[in-house]
């Protein structure tokens, strides 16, 4: 199917991302030029696995760079589950959260509130989703629209929740596994990050189920919400045995 010469691309939820050869056009919002200069802020200090931006087109949208290759979509394929692509998905998000220390904040608009501690600017959606593989190894980011200041921690306590997993057994987005195997896991990304203990990580971890929760509720979807309670109940309650397995 194709609109306007475009193919329409899957995912992307209100953005309804349209290609146009090597380039993306997508619904923008008011936020869209913060999110501009920070992507080419990313790319010129070394995170280029970022789409590269090229302002808006005779519509409005906005015009990203399309990345080629594979984005993982539920139910997650095995290559997720891999202790390759959970090391890679840590490893470039330290990357772009370095990368992203030192842009400027006066000014900016952003789509989601800012956060203290103001250490970087957090992606807020680092997740399997948005990644884009290639060669069966991670290749690049997208959708970085809902980036704004914030701790570091807050994002990999959500990419920990998508990749330990820290799902309940009821959660079909994630792998049922002991709190043994969670603590490990999440002792590898931690270690892939670098610098930040894994107790840190899940501390973070349970007021983000909330948080995320609270924004389903709102947003009208209680399946949802009830989803992220469940998580976040779950992983209150077996929280000592997966740092104990963390080490």
């Amino acid at each position: 199917m194709t609109t306007d010469s475009g193919v329409p691309l899957p995912g992307g939820n209100s953005n309804a991302p349209v290609r146009y050869g090597d380039r993306v056009h997508r619904t923008a919002g008011p936020w869209t030029p913060t999110v501009h200069a920070y992507l080419a802020h990313l790319r010129s200090h070394g995170a280029d696995a970022v789409p590269e931006p090229f302002g808006f087109d005779e519509q409005g949208r906005e015009v990203l760079e399309f990345l080629p290759g594979a984005v993982p979509a539920y139910p997650l394929p095995d290559l997720v589950w891999s202790e390759a692509f959970l090391e890679d998905a840590a490893r470039l998000l330290r990357r772009v959260h370095d990368a992203s220390a030192g842009f400027p904040r006066a000014g900016g608009m952003w789509q989601q509130p800012a956060r203290e501690p103001d250490e970087v600017v957090a992606v807020n959606d680092f997740a399997p989703y948005n990644l884009v593989v290639r060669n069966g190894r991670i290749a690049g980011v997208i959708d970085l629209d809902q980036a704004s200041p914030g701790p570091r921690v807050r994002d990999l306590a959500h990419l920990a929740y998508r990749l330990a997993p820290l799902t309940a057994p009821g959660n079909v987005d994630g792998r049922t596994s002991g709190p043994r195997e969670r603590g490990r896991r999440l002792r590898l990304l931690a270690d892939a990050y670098g610098d930040v203990a894994p107790a840190a990580v899940l501390v973070a971890a349970v007021p983000l189920l909330d948080e995320i929760a609270d924004h389903a509720e709102a947003a009208g979807r209680p399946d949802h919400a009830a989803l992220y309670r469940a998580d976040a109940a779950r992983l209150a309650g077996d929280a000592e045995e997966v740092l104990r397995a963390a080490g």
